[in-house]
């Protein structure tokens, strides 16, 4: 069981997207799974949350709340440079009303699930980012209306539900991490504890490979059958991350942060909020029908990208490098 364990950690890159394609054929085969696969979501990002943060010890997660120089470069890169860059990519579909309100959406909110587990993939500082998370969240709840207002006018902020961002909040972040804080807890007085710790750390590439292929499996069809008119969405999404990959590690390089904070910089400026801002954007009046799915396709975009960002962001940012 060892040697498979090691073996898949070897090739997670490539068990990553084989199972971003079997969840792609899954949704095209079977739609009637789309439903029941959408509401597992939750609880398995939930899952893969708290194995992630098993794996950061509470201390570090203390330390790294107090690092100011951090979260002023992860707030600026999220809330500053993100939206100019947003700004500039949206006006190829500003003439569309519900392509631009799915692009704004998504990718004026950055990350606080699963970009956890892949900074932690990419050798960056997971505990830093799980330290800002409830910030990011915070940050984003307060300025989405703002920016939404800025881009669009006050009729889409007026139809933007916040409720989400709550209940997304505690589900997939507050939970986890509490029961990770119990099991790290129990972990230092019995055997059992550290029992679900080393299970924990040896399921992370299968419940990774899970939730890729849930996320896909439950949403394909859906842009499928769209893709007529969601692909103009694609190049923008391909080429923000394209984008932020340079803003992201040029930030965390001015400002002298170690390699692991500059990875998780450029993690965080690439990675956005799509499975959280999905129900704010399937509350929308039927006029903007098409940007659940806009959201949609920036997920399965986004998780590909993710995929390659796991090997190229540590040869972009390289240990060694003088901070």
């Amino acid at each position: 069981m060892r040697s498979v364990i090691v073996w898949g950690e070897r090739h997670q890159v490539a068990l990553y997207l084989a199972a971003i394609s079997a969840g792609g054929v899954l949704g095209l085969r079977v739609p009637s799974a789309a439903r029941p696969l959408e509401i597992a979501i939750t609880p398995v990002l939930a899952v893969l949350l708290f194995a992630t943060f098993l794996g950061v010890p509470f201390p570090a997660i203390g330390r790294a709340f107090r690092d100011g120089r951090f979260l002023a470069v992860l707030l600026a890169v999220n809330f500053v440079i993100v939206p100019v860059v947003v700004f500039g990519l949206s006006r190829f579909v500003a003439q569309d009303a519900a392509l631009l309100a799915g692009v704004l959406l998504v990718l004026l909110t950055p990350c606080v699930d699963y970009v956890i587990v892949f900074t932690g993939l990419g050798g960056g500082a997971k505990e830093r980012l799980l330290a800002a998370a409830p910030i990011l969240m915070l940050g984003q709840m307060l300025l989405l209306p703002l920016f939404l207002w800025w881009f669009v006018g006050v009729e889409l902020v007026r139809t933007v539900e916040l409720t989400p961002f709550i209940e997304a909040f505690v589900w997939v972040i507050l939970l986890p991490l509490a029961a990770a804080g119990a099991v790290q807890y129990a972990a230092s007085r019995s055997r059992w504890g550290r029992s679900v710790e080393a299970v924990a750390a040896d399921a992370m590439v299968p419940l990774m490979m899970l939730t890729l292929a849930v996320v896909v499996a439950s949403q394909v069809h859906g842009v499928s059958a769209r893709l007529a008119d969601l692909w103009v969405a694609v190049p923008i999404f391909l080429g923000f991350a394209a984008l932020m990959l340079p803003l992201g590690a040029v930030a965390g390089r001015v400002s002298k942060l170690g390699v692991p904070a500059r990875r998780a910089i450029v993690f965080s400026g690439a990675t956005r909020n799509s499975l959280v801002v999905l129900p704010l954007a399937l509350a929308l009046p039927a006029s903007f029908a098409l940007a659940p799915l806009v959201v949609v396709t920036q997920t399965i975009v986004e998780l590909i990208v993710m995929v390659a960002f796991v090997r190229l962001v540590p040869r972009l940012i390289r240990t060694g490098e003088i901070s």
